[in-house]
């Protein structure tokens, strides 16, 4: 599986603004801690308010925040919001490929895999993600700052 850089872009945003306390946050804020291009970004963020994943507000207060609790947005729905269908074989839905002799079997293969991809990205939401990355941090911080040994 190939991850673009607008889903990886998408994504790094969504989980940022999921982290954050409540209210909007600013999509200069949100490229600049994920070292994300702003315009890149904001076109990105565009694609997602349609898809009604964040809600925008414009002036000095305004920005971006989730539309829906972090909980609720699985990354299979971002990722059909800026890019499309999970998983095609050029272009196609996976049943539609056709194969003769002896690559008759690859069509089951794709299908397989289409579903493997959609069991993880539909049953991870953005919330797991803060979670994952929250644990990942402790443990870095765990390993770079170890508690000092007491002799017995």
């Amino acid at each position: 599986m190939r991850v673009s850089a607008k889903v990886d872009y998408a994504l790094r945003a969504l989980t940022e603004l999921a982290a954050s306390p409540p209210g909007y946050v600013k999509a200069e804020r949100l490229a600049t801690a994920q070292e994300i291009p702003l315009k890149f970004l904001e076109n990105i963020l565009l694609e997602l308010r349609r898809s009604e994943i964040v809600a925008s507000q414009r002036g000095a207060e305004g920005g971006y925040q989730l539309a829906k609790p972090a909980a609720e947005v699985s990354l299979a729905d971002v990722i059909r919001a800026v890019e499309g269908p999970i998983a095609t074989v050029r272009g196609a839905r996976p049943e539609d490929a056709e194969y003769t002799g002896a690559a008759i079997g690859l069509r089951d293969v794709w299908i397989e895999l289409r579903a493997s991809m959609r069991g993880v990205l539909e049953e991870t939401s953005l919330a797991d993600l803060v979670e994952r990355s929250l644990a990942a941090q402790d443990a870095e911080s765990a390993k770079a700052d170890p508690a000092p040994r007491t002799n017995p």
